[in-house]
């Protein structure tokens, strides 16, 4: 069955000279998203400031670059990339810039009218509303948001043939990641805004910068409150309570004892997500006591601060449950937060890696990601320039967030996906949270096979994750200890107030790596839908990868314990494991692991195979976790010492 809503073309490149020009469509959406209405039509002598992101070079070749230093097998495992031999591997040919500045010449376009960003994959330039219909071949609209917000769109546009596989996509066109102020935004789903790359409905309102919205569906899942004194005795009341002890039990993990000035860890949050020094030390008052008064090392990314003016699980929950958990479990290890966006804009993923990536940066792109300074003066406004570059990248990296597939345009997440593939190059792990709504989208949605629009989740089409789907990240799905079963027994996939998100992409092929492990799913366990329900095609990317636990975690929340639930929690944990086994290859004199996922795949038996349990959604039971990898709980979760041997043997 084919999902893509999106035509974005992939034909034969032409001579630099214009030939008698066939234009073919790049992009198109087929309705407006939730809240828009169209209002008129735009003038054609207003300015629109242009962008055309170019299509990167040697990226036929990325995958191979990225086994090379990241497979089990290979002689140059662990020998990662300098940034640099990252950024010249990967910049825009001198043919790309060439054709696409010969295509903008030809339209009226002049030369000294356009400019480079700093990163070397963006062409700028403004341009009347006139140039740009006729250069693009469309009809530029405004459109109002019910909150009054204008937007300027198109329904699709054209390249010529030739030009096509030199761009990636061009704003503004048929994107509506349009930035509604926070105090505004609706309904808005850290994991999911709604667009159309996948399902063939529209981009919908504050798509990438939504995501630490505290109206988010995919936000940890808050429980009862607790009174920590009933859980003293720990590790008997695992399966009721989840704490740092449980964890350990669970994985065989020792506590941290050493702190390699090599070794790095970051936590990502997206503001207004904010973490309160008092609950971290509530809660390691109870369970690291050495820790108390100790906070995360900020890097404030575009104005991001760990803001304390708007307090409530819906604004700490997640902060909280990630910190607590992150420097508790790699304690003496340091644990880095990287808090990004200011309080009016917010921020996307993209400008997380804009600022560890200088060369990925779109510079002041006002319509995909945020805009710095912010247009918007005023109390928690970032007045200052946008962070292009300037940030390291920890050697793990662990993001509780995340969209649907379809809430971006596939153009979009490709471009995303592969800076993911140069972050491994160099050495960093990136993992994600697989989402808390098994086969349905975030907030339980799931698509409607006729309008494509989003549901109520009680039928429709399974709504896969990204960044789950891209196969350059890992992927954490959740467990839960089996209920009334001791810790050292064997967990089932979270069915508690969760469910651990998995299926397969609409967007990204079967990675190389995973190969055999997806068709070993499909011969022996087959599932009992077929192309109506989600992509069987067997040639798309499944996940998660693997999973941990993510129920019933005991978190200070606004001066309170609570139980916290989660893939949010999952991700965290997995992450930190990955930390203390760097710690240990950084005493053996070796590098850090790097992407994961090629060495997790070549060896099955270092995680504990989960076969009991599903992830329901979609008026559906969704996939069942058995022998083997499954899209419920990947190849399952961590056994430390195994996983320990397993990545100390190699290079």
């Amino acid at each position: 069955m084919h999902f893509s809503f999106l035509t974005v073309t992939a034909l034969v490149a032409g001579a630099l000279a214009l030939p008698s020009v066939n234009h073919v469509v790049h992009e198109e959406r087929e309705r407006l998203p939730p809240g828009w209405q169209y209002h008129e039509k735009l003038e054609s002598s207003e300015v629109l400031p242009m962008r055309i992101a170019l299509t990167q070079s040697n990226l036929d070749k990325a995958d191979e670059f990225l086994m090379e230093v990241s497979h089990p097998e290979s002689s140059n495992f662990g020998k990662h990339w300098t940034h640099e031999e990252i950024a010249n591997k990967f910049a825009p040919s001198s043919e790309t810039v060439d054709t696409v500045k010969a295509w903008l010449a030809s339209s009226g376009i002049a030369p000294e009218r356009i400019s480079r960003s700093q990163s070397l994959g963006w062409l700028k330039f403004d341009a009347t509303v006139a140039e740009a219909e006729s250069l693009l071949k469309t009809e530029y609209h405004l459109y109002k948001h019910s909150t009054g917000k204008p937007h300027v769109s198109c329904s699709s546009y054209h390249v010529p043939e030739h030009v096509a596989p030199h761009v990636d996509f061009i704003t503004p066109t048929v994107h509506f990641d349009a930035k509604i102020p926070q105090a505004v935004v609706k309904d808005v789903e850290k994991r999911a805004p709604s667009t159309t790359a996948a399902a063939g409905h529209p981009v919908e309102t504050a798509a990438a910068l939504g995501i630490g919205a505290p109206t988010s569906g995919s936000l940890p899942k808050k429980g009862a409150q607790i009174n920590i004194k009933s859980i003293i005795d720990e590790l008997k009341n695992c399966n009721r309570f989840i704490t740092p002890n449980c964890l350990r039990a669970l994985y065989l993990f020792p506590p941290g004892f050493t702190a390699n000035p090599q070794n790095s860890y970051g936590i990502v949050e997206y503001t207004p997500q904010a973490y309160l020094q008092g609950d971290l030390d509530l809660f390691f008052a109870n369970f690291s006591k050495n820790q108390v008064q100790r906070t995360p090392i900020l890097a404030s990314i575009d104005g991001g601060i760990p803001q304390t003016e708007q307090q409530g699980f819906q604004f700490n929950g997640e902060s909280d449950l990630d910190l607590e958990y992150a420097m508790t479990l790699i304690n003496p290890q340091k644990t880095t937060l990287y808090q990004v966006g200011d309080q009016v804009q917010g921020a996307s993923f993209n400008d997380f890696l804009d600022a560890l990536d200088g060369s990925y940066c779109a510079g002041d792109d006002p319509i995909q990601d945020a805009t710095y300074p912010n247009p918007n003066p005023g109390p928690g406004s970032y007045q200052g320039p946008k962070n292009c570059g300037g940030f390291s990248a920890t050697k793990v990296i662990s993001t509780s967030y995340g969209y649907n597939e379809a809430d971006l345009t596939a153009a979009y997440e490709r471009r995303q996906c592969m800076e993911y593939m140069k972050l491994g190059l160099a050495g960093t792990s990136f993992l994600f949270s697989s989402g808390d709504s098994g086969v349905g989208g975030n907030g339980r949605q799931c698509i409607d096979p006729v309008t494509k629009e989003y549901n109520d989740g009680s039928s429709g089409i399974f709504n896969p994750g990204f960044p789950s789907g891209c196969p350059y990240i890992t992927s954490i799905g959740a467990t839960q200890i089996v209920p009334g079963a001791s810790v050292t027994a064997p967990e089932k996939s979270c069915e508690t107030v969760i469910f651990s998100g998995g299926g397969f992409s609409n967007v990204f092929p079967l990675p190389d790596y995973q190969s055999a492990a997806v068709k070993s799913w499909f011969t022996n366990h087959p599932p009992p839908y077929g192309a109506d329900r989600f992509n069987n095609s067997q040639t798309t990317r499944g996940f998660p990868d693997i999973s941990a636990n993510g129920a019933n975690y005991v978190v200070a929340v606004t001066g309170q314990f609570a139980l916290v639930y989660g893939t949010s929690a999952s991700s965290p944990v997995v992450g930190a494991l990955l930390t203390l086994i760097n710690e240990a290859r950084f005493a053996a004199g070796k590098s850090s692991v790097g992407f994961v996922n090629p060495t997790l795949y070549a060896n099955p038996g270092a995680l504990n195979d989960i076969q009991l349990g599903g992830n329901q959604g979609c008026g559906t039971p969704g996939f069942q976790a058995v022998e083997g990898w499954d899209p419920v709980t990947g190849l399952g979760t961590p056994n430390f010492p195994k996983l320990l041997a397993t990545f100390l043997k190699l290079p």
